[in-house]
């Protein structure tokens, strides 16, 4: 497998690939739910993932951009392939050296993909809801049961990570394979955009996870480590969708003798903020506390799902009729960004975060 050596080469690879296998099922992706699962594991297959036994810090920049590129084509598939570089976060930031070994080069490489699995568990931590998994002790790992109600980029041949209630005020985390005996997946595709995103609920019935697939028996401490990357490979979607609004108002701009003028947000109003905020966060991560400034971090995220929505309307207004198409671009990113808005940590949950109750 062929490692890029620079980010010129890297961005030459990933442009091949956007033109080869994203961009001409972009329509199929949003009106049909159809899962660029191909596309997904020729970045992992070009190399582009390969971290070599890189630190997370200086893996999390290029990945970032990949995420970004991805969203100004086509954001449902940039949201999995952020579910991707959080399954591999987990098992980078764990000390599971089978996971390392056996599991961690197929993530790579573009053989497996990987899920998230921690909406729940997240909402858990901020005091939010309770856990919906039940794992208890058994000889050589845990019987875990319980059912969540949407894990993404999911399907055979798939992992993704848990976490789960293993009583006395301590929870377990695993990374799962979704060919589990016990484990029933049922597609869920009737969300109002984003279907494209092999989201599933799981319902776990007495499964057997075996202590090599654990994680950590201490997840609470281990999602504080996880967790920037979770949050930071997140801000790139948005970056994405906003970049994509903000070339969509330019191209209507001189539409019905520049009538678009007279619109109250422009796409200069937006860009300077893209920029600002684009800027500051590739600076923050390549800076590499990232972790220690957890709470800019949220700041970011915030202030990217307010800018978004913000990009994607005023594209709306911009395109009028033209945008108010079912299989518009514009109409597309009005969905994908109302769906970032709820991706956990939703607005909601980072308003809370922000407000010093986590």
């Amino acid at each position: 497998m062929p490692v890029p050596v620079n980010e010129q080469e890297a961005q030459n690879v990933l442009d091949r690939l956007i033109k080869a296998k994203l961009k001409p099922f972009v329509k199929k992706v949003d009106d049909e739910a159809y899962y660029a699962e191909d596309y997904l594991k020729a970045i992992g297959n070009s190399g582009l993932l390969h971290s070599r036994h890189t630190p997370l810090s200086r893996m999390l920049p290029d990945e970032s951009r990949l995420v970004e590129e991805t969203a100004k084509t086509c954001m449902t598939t940039a949201f999995n392939l952020w579910c991707h570089l959080a399954s591999l976060t987990y098992v980078r930031l764990s000390d599971n050296a089978y996971l390392h070994r056996e599991i961690l080069p197929l993530l790579e490489n573009g053989e497996k993909l990987g899920g998230t699995g921690l909406s729940n568990p997240m909402k858990f931590f901020a005091g939010m809801e309770k856990l919906l998994l039940k794992a208890v002790r058994t000889t050589g790992g845990y019987i875990v049961s319980g059912q969540l109600g949407a894990v993404s980029n999911l399907g055979s041949g798939h992992w993704f990570g848990i976490i789960a209630d293993a009583g006395d005020d301590r929870q377990i985390m695993a990374f799962v394979s979704c060919d589990v005996p016990g484990l029933a997946l049922r597609k869920k595709a009737e969300f109002l955009g984003v279907n494209g995103s092999a989201t599933y609920s799981c319902e776990f019935a007495d499964v057997f996870i075996p202590d090599n697939w654990l994680l950590s028996e201490q997840a609470g401490d281990f999602v504080t480590k996880i967790r920037p990357a979770f949050v930071a490979y997140q801000i790139p979607l948005s970056l994405g969708i906003t970049k994509a609004s903000i070339d969509g108002i330019k191209k209507f701009s001189d539409r019905q003798n520049g009538c678009n003028s007279y619109l109250r947000v422009q796409a200069a109003e937006i860009e300077d903020h893209y920029v600002s905020l684009r800027e500051k966060f590739y600076q923050l991560l390549k800076s590499g506390e990232f972790a220690e400034q957890w709470e800019q971090l949220l700041k970011y995220r915030l202030d990217s799902a307010y800018l978004s929505l913000k990009a994607v309307q005023a594209c709306m207004l911009h395109q009028g009729s033209a945008a108010y198409q079912k299989v518009s671009h514009a109409a597309r990113r009005l969905r994908e960004a109302y769906f970032y808005a709820n991706l956990t940590p939703t607005i909601k949950h980072l308003e809370k975060m922000l407000c010093g109750h986590q």
